[in-house]
């Protein structure tokens, strides 16, 4: 038997930070994706038993302050992507805002740390996230491409196709077929 599940990463993280943070007595409010408050100073034992503990799990703290920067643009990038509010926003007015950097800035960054563009990276996610509709909505494309802010289903299909080999309406035949 085969079962399909979905995920809410931020919730799963959000979860197993409060499990470990509880788990060794640390006091933190969780300010943001990605973004902790630790109430005490902390040991460098207790440091490094939390540094353990989270590592389990995939999740590093990063102490590079331009790691940090790069992982507070992915994750303003998520919640913009996902957010309908935000859609119309140019991104790069968004980060600005946000981040309290000029674009330029948060580019070259994110470029240095990553080798590739925040452009390049948009796209990705927004792919990812046309394969999400597509797996788990009744959406259209027509209406998929308008949720993500596209011109045109065609120029969907064309960053698609381009990143993952497929067209959009293969991959929605590929993934039928493995429900099946």
């Amino acid at each position: 038997m085969t079962l399909f599940v979905k995920y809410d990463y931020n919730q799963i993280c959000k979860t197993i930070l409060k499990e470990q943070f509880h788990a060794l007595n640390i006091e933190y409010t969780y300010n943001n994706h990605g973004e902790i408050t630790i109430h005490s100073p902390l040991t460098d034992h207790l440091q490094q038993k939390l540094e353990a503990a989270l590592n389990h799990y995939g999740i590093k703290i990063l102490s590079n302050q331009k790691d940090t920067l790069v992982e507070r643009i992915k994750t303003s990038i998520d919640t913009m992507l996902r957010s309908n509010d935000l859609r119309t926003v140019k991104v790069s007015t968004y980060l600005s805002e946000k981040l309290h950097y000029s674009y330029a800035h948060l580019s070259s960054v994110f470029s240095e740390n990553t080798y590739t563009s925040i452009e390049n990276y948009m796209i990705l996610k927004k792919v990812d996230l046309v394969k999400e509709r597509i797996c788990t909505t009744n959406l259209t494309l027509t209406e998929i491409a308008y949720q993500l802010d596209y011109s045109s289903v065609a120029h969907l299909s064309g960053q698609f196709k381009k990143t993952t080999g497929l067209t959009p309406s293969k991959f929605q035949k590929i993934m039928k077929n493995k429900r099946h």
